[in-house]
């Protein structure tokens, strides 16, 4: 018991000197004479013991207690629920989380992707310079018209990537052209043959999810006209990611030519980037959020929670 005892006493000791102290583990072992991994196994034990309690003060626990479910409902590797605060836009606050990944995960000498969209765009003119060598970024689909020039795919990596002081490439082509024919002609070309293969070979793909509809930025922004919109939703098109779009069940839509006459990545080539990262929310995108999900189109969602409780119990 006394052995016990003292044995307890000098666990205390450790963990005081760990905990409260500061001192790192390899300061504690030369103090005592033995070996880092010694006092770690020592560390163990205190809390195995009960004498040591870790308590982590999270106000972040429901939106996490969301990311869970999410994770385990649909399979995906990780999601980042925010919770939107009354002052901020969503699109604000879903950038924010955006860019605090990014920063965490963006590695030297990699390629990144961008999308087009309104949420692309403000993490694109929020995101803040971090050091890292030899970025380049790459549009995933075509330009569009004028009236969204301000958040195409070629305006987003080009901000992107001046912002990080980065290369970046540019899609010399619509996004959606009149006919199969024309689209072949535009791929054939060997600039944007170039930019298609990279942006096929990224190691991280930025990307929104569209909704299908008429207040959808595919369509406001005048590249979708109104009866190929009015065919994909008689067809049960809920969802446009990169150049695909995708019904209820996360399935492509392939009974119809649109994504053929469509310049960009599509979701399948998704597939092949190891990092797909999916940034949307509001409640106009709940159909849409659920069928990309359903279809694992991403490996990362980025979602406000009020948005993510509607995905679940939309289930």
């Amino acid at each position: 018991m006394e052995n016990s005892s003292e044995n307890n006493r000098l666990l205390i000791k450790l963990c005081q000197m760990y905990y409260e102290d500061g001192m790192t583990q390899q300061e504690i072992a030369k103090r005592f004479g033995v070996s880092r991994p010694h006092i770690s196994r020592m560390l163990a034990a205190a809390k195995n013991e009960k004498l040591v309690e870790i308590i982590i003060h999270n106000p972040y626990k429901n939106e996490q207690t969301l990311e869970k479910i999410l994770v385990q409902k649909f399979g995906i590797r990780e999601a980042i629920v925010i919770n939107q605060q009354e002052s901020v836009s969503l699109s604000n606050s879903l950038s924010q989380g955006a860019i605090a990944l990014l920063e965490s995960i963006i590695q030297d000498n990699q390629f990144i992707g961008v999308m087009a969209g309104k949420t692309i765009a403000d993490i694109a003119q929020n995101i803040e310079f971090f050091p890292r060598k030899n970025l380049e970024f790459i549009p995933l689909v075509g330009g569009w018209d004028s009236d969204g020039n301000e958040y195409n795919a070629n305006s987003n990596t080009m901000n992107m990537a001046n912002k990080l002081k980065s290369k970046y490439r540019l899609l010399h082509a619509p996004a959606i052209v009149n006919s199969v024919e024309v689209a072949d002609l535009f791929k054939e070309e060997a600039g944007i043959q170039k930019v298609l293969s990279l942006a096929s070979a990224c190691d991280i793909a930025l990307v929104g999810i569209g909704d299908v509809s008429l207040d959808s930025t595919i369509y406001t922004s005048q590249n979708l006209p109104k009866n190929n919109l009015d065919k994909l939703i008689e067809l049960g098109a809920v969802a446009n990611i990169c150049a695909s779009f995708l019904n209820e069940k996360g399935d492509l839509i392939k009974e119809f030519c649109l994504e053929k006459r469509m310049i960009g990545l599509h979701a399948q080539e998704l597939r092949s980037i190891p990092n797909v990262i999916a940034v949307a929310g509001g409640k106009q995108k709940i159909k849409a959020i659920t069928a990309a999900l359903q279809g694992k189109w991403m490996d990362v969602l980025i979602i406000d929670a009020e948005t993510a409780k509607a995905v679940l119990d939309n289930l």
